[in-house]
């Protein structure tokens, strides 16, 4: 089937899945195979619970006129929803980094959403498959979009700018995550700049934050729009951040849900973005104001007499050492850290981890619990540190120590699964 007439079948609802166990009503559900599965074997399934077509790519599954046969499911989903960009014919926004990637893109779509019908991605689908999907889940009714893109590797975000067509780019920063794929932080800078050069030959504009040298310098020559920086074109001041940040642009004082000094240039983004988009001030501040974070992120969570800081969704070097520095900087009395191993830090990985180690001795925090393999191998000697291998070990140990009227950081890499903590307390 050609691609315009897959796409005249999926403009009938504009809906699309990739999961039998979502809701299929009226949606295309497309074949996708992993590492230990066959999407294919579900085409049928997928019709007797709702949906219109399937999209197989193996011709022994293709058992209905319902069920249609492509070369490979997966390409035919991107070249769909590249096709369905083109004629969206809207402004979007896409952005990638090391860190804040998706609380950034949440403030940005809570902000843009007071005056448009914003599309965003949903949750952390940010790559080869998810961004397609958040582009096919717009509709004509969709004014402006943001997609998230992540990369672990070479390549990856010109691949998902060019099924995207961004409008507009931002890069949170650029820190030494993935360094399995990437090799170096010169390799991390050189893949999300990716981004920049994509922008770059389509006259496109790129928000930067104007207080980065290496934002600054990456974008010479470029078209971009600056924040942060009292003289750049959105200047926004940090205020405080004990702990929830608190910043001014316009002489409006925006006190965030938000914890931690980092989130001062994530919030700032937004703030940046919603202006150029002519959003008025007060509802800027009321979309941020309002704004939650969820899923592990920076929560704050209230148990007994503790007071925990969930950011347990995900960790690496960058985004553990200024978690660290921010629980450092309250100005409670009693400072307790939970971290947990880092993954997909590659070769110097046991380095990284002691430089974790080694910012918890010299800092304010009154104890630090490790968890995990790495962590516990360190040769740590230390009355303020207690090392664990597993987590099993630290929940067996759990009722032997004192928390109370405590300030909780839990942070680790998301196969840790910290949260799991949270049960304890």
């Amino acid at each position: 089937m050609e691609l315009n007439e897959l796409y005249k079948l999926y403009k009938q609802s504009y809906l699309i899945t990739t999961n039998t166990r979502s809701n299929l009503k009226n949606s295309i559900f497309f074949s996708l195979k992993g590492d230990n599965f066959n999407g294919n074997t579900y085409a049928e399934i997928a019709l007797k619970k709702g949906a219109n077509y399937a999209i197989v790519d193996e011709k022994k599954y293709q058992t209905s006129e319902r069920i249609i046969l492509v070369n490979d499911s997966l390409k035919t989903l991107q070249d769909l929803s590249s096709y369905h960009r083109k004629q969206l014919n809207i402004p979007i926004v896409a952005l990638t980094g090391s860190n804040g990637k998706t609380t950034t893109k949440e403030l940005i779509h809570t902000v843009l959403n007071q005056e448009f019908e914003c599309v965003a991605t949903q949750g952390n689908l940010n790559n080869h498959i998810g961004v397609p999907l958040t582009l096919l889940s717009m509709t004509p009714d969709t004014e402006i979009g943001v997609v998230e893109m992540g990369a672990n590797h070479h390549d990856e975000i010109d691949f998902l700018c060019n099924i995207a067509h961004p409008d507009f780019g931002y890069i949170t920063n650029f820190g030494r995550v993935h360094l399995e794929g990437f090799g170096s932080l010169t390799g991390v800078i050189e893949a999300k700049t990716e981004m920049y050069r994509y922008l770059q030959k389509r006259d496109k504009n790129i928000f930067i934050n104007a207080n980065d040298p290496i934002q600054i310098k990456e974008t010479e020559g470029m078209q971009t729009i600056t924040f942060c920086a009292e003289k750049s074109n959105f200047p926004i001041q940090f205020i405080k951040a004990n702990p929830f940040v608190k910043v001014r642009f316009n002489n409006k004082l925006v006190t965030s849900k938000l914890i931690g000094k980092y989130n001062f240039t994530n919030i700032a983004a937004a703030i940046s973005i919603g202006s150029y988009m002519d959003i008025p001030d007060d509802k800027i501040v009321e979309a941020i104001e309002n704004y939650v974070p969820t899923n592990n992120r920076s929560q704050i969570i209230k148990k007994g007499t503790n007071q925990i800081i969930l950011d347990a969704y995900n960790a690496n070097p960058n985004s553990m050492e200024v978690a660290i520095e921010n629980l450092s900087q309250l100005t409670a009395k009693n400072k307790i850290a939970i971290l947990g191993d880092m993954f997909e830090v590659g070769e110097g990985s046991v380095k990284e981890h002691e430089k974790v180690v080694e910012l918890t001795q010299n800092s304010s925090i009154n104890k630090t619990y490790f968890i995990g393999n790495i962590f516990s191998e360190i040769d740590i000697q230390s009355p303020k540190i207690i090392q664990f291998n597993t987590f099993d070990d630290f929940k067996n140990s759990f009722e032997s120590y004192q928390f109370s009227n405590a300030i909780i950081l839990i942070k680790a890499s998301r196969g840790m699964a910290l949260e799991r903590v949270i049960d304890l307390l």
